[in-house]
């Protein structure tokens, strides 16, 4: 409260903070901030409506936290051809839960670090994707003209090759490592986010304040982050989660036809020394079964995930819950 003092009697005015104004005004990355916070509240409110995605944000975690703790649990040392345990093959046991593989390592142990290289592989290559297509999806969608009709053209060449062919291709020719596996994977599965990106870029550009954007000022870069960018991202986002598990089978894949790190354990690796030792003609289940599972409930988890996360971004699509 202030006073003011006239030739009549004291009087008081109430100031800005007595009727409730804050004093100073926010600044505009404080209530950017409070937005994205308030929207990341509302989108676990709608997610945790779904409960499949729910459960496999749940496994994903459990997934996550194995991998992570990998180090402290089981040890380095499981890889370890000369070091072994056990007996080369050996059946399921109280020692070796899952059994051992062809050295007599734990095979349990090598699941467990396993799911390190194939998360790794999977998140970089799916992440590398979608990139790619977002960016080719987003300039073809603002450009237009002869770039668009040439990244189009680009797109549907490879669309139409065989994906597992080309990744083949790329990781015959190049070293066989990690970095190869996520390249391999990364440029031949972004044409189906460039398409959906391109459609929806096309539409955000088609509305009002795009032009009145342009009337004030905005050049091409100004428009594609400030404007089309924050709405195609939750676009960009479901296709990563959905995409995710497709670069796990991928790498799983490429790692069962020998392709991949013969250096590094990862599940399809398992699955390929498994062949190799001829466990299936020999009838050994239990040198199969567990890396199959794992990429199995891993795939399936950012699957459902995936589904959960366009389902809230998108409610049109009435994905059942």
């Amino acid at each position: 409260m202030t006073t003011t003092e006239s030739d009549g009697p004291m009087t008081t005015e109430p100031t800005a903070a007595s009727k409730g104004v804050p004093t100073t005004a926010r600044s505009p990355r404080a209530l950017a901030w409070q937005r994205r916070r308030h929207s990341a509240a509302r989108f676990w409110k709608q997610y945790r409506t779904h409960h499949a995605g729910v459960f496999g944000l749940a496994a994903l975690g459990l997934c996550a936290l194995i991998a992570l703790t990998a180090p402290l649990t089981v040890g380095s040392d499981v890889q370890s051809v000369t070091d072994a345990p056990g007996d080369p093959m050996e059946s399921p046991s109280t020692e070796f839960p899952l059994g051992t593989d062809q050295f007599g390592r734990n095979l349990l142990g090598l699941v467990v670090w396993g799911a390190r290289v194939s998360l790794l592989v999977g998140l970089l290559a799916a992440v590398l994707s979608v990139a790619i297509g977002a960016l080719i999806g987003i300039t073809a969608g603002h450009f237009k003209g002869w770039y668009a009709t040439v990244m189009m053209r680009i797109t549907d060449w490879f669309l139409v090759m065989p994906t597992l062919v080309l990744a083949i291709a790329l990781a015959t020719v190049m070293s066989r490592s990690l970095g190869t596996i996520i390249l391999a994977i990364g440029v031949t599965t972004w044409p189906t986010t460039a398409r959906l990106v391109r459609a929806q870029t096309l539409a955000v550009e088609s509305r009002p304040y795009i032009e009145r954007a342009k009337a004030l000022g905005g050049g091409h870069w100004h428009i594609m982050t400030r404007h089309v960018l924050p709405n195609v991202m939750p676009l960009v986002l479901a296709q990563t989660t959905l995409i995710i598990s497709s670069a796990i089978l991928a790498e799983a894949t490429l790692a069962f036809l020998g392709l991949g790190d013969p250096t590094v354990v990862s599940w399809g690796g398992l699955l390929q020394d498994a062949r190799e030792a001829g466990a299936v003609s020999a009838g050994k289940w239990w040198y199969l079964v567990p890396p199959g599972v794992a990429i199995a409930v891993v795939a399936l988890a950012f699957t459902l995930c995936g589904r959960a996360v366009e389902s809230v971004l998108n409610p049109k699509l009435g994905v059942a819950r």
